[in-house]
């Protein structure tokens, strides 16, 4: 019987133009793009900490595949590309005549060992064919990389700086065993001292994570059977490359490769060679099983969770069976970085290609660098999708960078807790091209002491702007990013009852932060630490990037409620900088939501509305924090609360509304307020397909392509819209059209999984487990917005 997720093989009947018509493939932590080119299979390797000198997140170059007799040419061959999305692999058939004139087929598969990050490339013909294996690498020189120009925006904490940088050139040779490769980091990659001296963080540099030096990335391609067989160079998209080629000794009828990957930060080369050496290894006799043992980890994957959109009538002319499928197409994608050093990225994750004069290494955003507003929207889906795994690499990014965002506040403001940029990186330390250069496009400008007066957030760059803070308007004081991952990692421990103690010191930081802060910082202004109602009051601040020079913002307000409510749930004993009797008093002092029904344009009294915050300065970007309370912060919820305030909100609010692209999210606030037929609309052509060559490829957006917080903030629009849980209630449909049928499987708090079935609006099976959690799932009813009742 056919499985679900069979309908969802991606297939192509020809062959791509180039690299932006590839296809993703992977697992473990390493993303391959795959191709067939002129006849050629080709793919590009990346995995998860990769990360040059510089900060830069590189390819591990690219592999060429030609079959003699080739299947894959000629006018009387046939073609078949499929992803297998279930097994994991992609799967490419090709036939023609061989010399003998009779018809031949071969079959090359391309997939990865989940657990050794290991690529393997396997052959199999009715007809024996050589083949040809090529490694091919682009970065042979040390590269030079201007001041000027858009270069230094694939390492973007760098932009702006007014010194010279270089990239240095990879290493390739051929050995006794197939071609080695890799790229080393210099001992002492010099991002990190620049930053420090840059932001007078020095003396803090032994307490830093320094994750670039003597960083060294790549691997060995191999196979029994081949040979070296020379060395040629070419070009690719623009893109000078050599070619280290091995040759298959004689003709046979199946052959298998395997590139073997190592990362790791070691003293010298020799000892990473060395380790290298022990992998490959280890590789060398356990194919059959590493094949085995990969297929059965994607079907325990796909076994979590799924959604299927009329799963009886499989048809990509329909548009809601289409945002199906690519749900689950971008949840493969995500799933291809599960063990990942580092978090899967928002702007490409490991399936970036050519699209840039500066080649398949380059994308906009930086590497090394991750933006929290985008990141957070590819980790908010799993934990529905019950990908668990794979959200912890988000999870390690902020407690690996505690020590640096201790020392910021350490030295600039002299008090407890932790400030994380916007941009992160594992140092914790700010990006370079938003603290702000000494002198150039970025430069600081005159600096203010803390508390000055004069620091109100709408400074720009080399203008006056406080010491400690980021030169960059948009992100100055923009740190409610640090709640939100707080937030999410307790929303984990809700999910699965997991041990988080070693992220406590990180939320705690992250929260006791704004309470020492702003205490400090009114009591420099007025003397006092709290106003007459005893409250904080949060100025200067952003509401999001948004709305800036703020005062008590929605998202800050309603990130410490969401924070300090998880924060006394957990067991007596988990706390280490603060005990339960603390937050309890300090969740007194967060101020309240502003609202207004004084709305310019509008006669008093008009539309209650929610602010993104008592007060603003100046106004940029489209971010829309007053429904923050509503995702990510579950402040309120569907079917207890009323939700007309944010419907009028949204409606009558001046702002930018109904963006698509990238980060936008008005999908999910849809679904969360109820709003069935505008959650509808907004999803279906959010999740439809690309206008690129796999579905899944949005972008570029706001950011680079594949837009992966385009698809992860589809994601979440279509869950929202399927099941919404806060606190123990699990309300099922509460924005889903009657005529969706869906086959479903979904997490929800405590370890609880909801799997059902709907029928023209109607769920027709449903099974909760445990079955103790079944008293706290309810069906909402599927009846059009005006007519719902709300319950106060």
């Amino acid at each position: 019987m056919p499985h679900i997720l069979d309908a969802y093989n991606v297939k192509w009947t020809t062959q791509s133009k180039d690299s932006s018509e590839s296809m993703p493939c992977g697992g473990g932590d390493i993303g391959l793009n795959i191709w067939v080119e002129n006849g050629d299979v080709l793919f590009y390797m990346q995995r998860s900490g990769s990360l040059a000198e510089q900060n830069e997140y590189l390819k591990l170059g690219r592999v060429r595949l030609r079959l003699d007799p080739n299947p894959f040419v000629g006018d009387a061959s046939t073609f078949r590309q499929e992803l297998k999305l279930r097994e994991g692999y992609v799967e490419i058939e090709g036939s023609a005549p061989g010399a003998d004139g009779k018809l031949f087929t071969s079959l090359v598969r391309i997939w990865v060992d989940v657990h050794q990050s290991v690529i393997h490339l396997d052959v199999e013909s009715d007809y024996p064919v050589n083949a040809k294996a090529s490694y091919e690498n682009w970065r042979l020189q040390d590269e030079e990389l201007p001041v000027e120009g858009d270069r230094r925006f694939s390492f973007i904490s760098m932009q702006g700086y007014p010194g010279e940088m270089t990239l240095k050139k990879d290493t390739v040779a051929h050995c006794d065993t197939g071609v080695m490769f890799y790229h080393r980091n210099p001992e002492d990659a010099k991002v990190l001292g620049l930053l420090l001296e840059q932001q007078d963080l020095e003396s803090y540099r032994d307490e830093v994570v320094d994750d670039l030096s003597n960083r060294t990335f790549g691997g060995l391609m191999t196979g029994d059977g081949f040979e070296a067989a020379g060395t040629a160079k070419g070009v690719y998209q623009k893109m000078k490359y050599g070619v280290w080629h091995l040759q298959s000794r004689q003709a046979a009828r199946t052959h298998q490769l395997r590139v073997v990957t190592h990362i790791a930060q070691t003293d010298s080369i020799d000892d990473w060679q060395a380790a290298l050496a022990e992998t490959v290894k280890e590789s060398a006799d356990d194919h059959d099983m590493a094949c085995v043992e990969t297929r059965d980890w994607w079907k325990s994957f796909w076994d979590r969770s799924h959604i299927v959109i009329n799963p009886e009538k499989p048809d990509p002319n329909d548009r809601s069976w289409r945002i199906a499928r690519n749900y689950n197409l971008f949840r493969y994608q995500l799933g291809c970085n599960v063990f990942g050093e580092y978090p899967s990225k928002f702007n490409g994750g490991s399936f970036t290609f050519d699209a840039s004069q500066h080649g398949p290494d380059f994308r906009q955003w930086g590497g090394g660098v991750f933006t929290a507003q985008n990141q957070r929207l590819l980790h908010w889906p799993m934990l529905k999708t019950g990908d668990f795994d794979a959200i912890l690499p988000q999870f390690d990014l902020y407690r690996k960078a505690l020590p640096g965002a201790q020392a910021r506040v350490k030295a600039n403001f002299e008090h407890e807790g932790a400030m994380y940029a916007e941009y992160i990186g594992v140092s914790g330390v700010a990006p370079g091209f938003g603290y702000g250069w000494e002198r150039g496009q970025r430069g600081r400008g005159e600096e203010l002491p803390f508390g000055d007066p004069g620091a109100d957030a709408t400074h720009q760059y080399n203008e006056p702007v406080e010491t400690g803070v980021m030169a960059n308007k948009a992100i100055s004081y923009h740190w409610e990013s640090q709640l939100e991952h707080a937030y999410m990692i307790l929303e984990y421990r809700r999910f699965t009852g997991a041990d988080i103690s070693a992220y406590i010191p990180f939320i705690e930081n992250a929260v006791v932060f704004f309470d020492q802060h702003y205490r400090k910082r009114e009591k420099m202004r007025s003397g006092r630490e709290l106003d007459d109602s005893g409250h904080l009051i949060l100025f200067p601040a952003k509401a999001c990037e948004t709305y800036r020079g703020a005062t008590n913002p929605a998202d800050l307000i309603s990130g410490l409620h969401a924070c300090v409510d998880e924060i006394l749930l957990l067991d007596d004993g988990a706390l280490k900088l603060r005990d339960k009797k603390w937050y309890r008093s300090f969740k007194q002092s967060i101020p309240p939501y502003s609202y207004t029904d004084n709305m310019p344009g509008y006669a008093a009294p008009g539309p209650r509305v929610i602010l993104p915050a008592e007060s603003w300065k100046t106004r940029g970007n489209g971010e829309l924090p007053m429904l923050y309370p509503l995702f990510p912060f579950n402040r309120f919820a569907l079917g207890k609360d009323d939700m007309q305030v944010f419907r009028d909100t949204y409606e009558h609010g001046k702002f930018r509304k109904g963006n698509l692209i990238s980060w936008h999210q008005d999908g999910i606030f849809f679904a969360r307020m109820g709003q069935t037929e505008k959650a509808v609309d907004f999803n279906s052509r959010k999740l439809d397909d690309s206008p690129r060559r796999f579905p899944t490829f949005w972008g570029p957006g706001h950011d680079w392509t594949p837009d992966h917080n385009w698809g992860g903030s589809g994601m979440i629009g279509l869950q929202e819209m399927l099941m919404q849980t806060t606190g123990d209630d699990i309300r099922l449909l509460p924005a889903w059209p009657k005529d969706w049928d869906v086959d479903f499987k979904l997490h929800a708090p405590h370890s609880t999984t909801v799997q059902g079935k709907v029928r023209g609006g109607t769920v027709v099976e449903l099974v909760v487990h445990p079955e103790s959690r079944r008293k706290d799932v309810s069906i909402m009813p599927p009846f059009e917005d005006a007519q719902r009742h709300l319950c106060r």
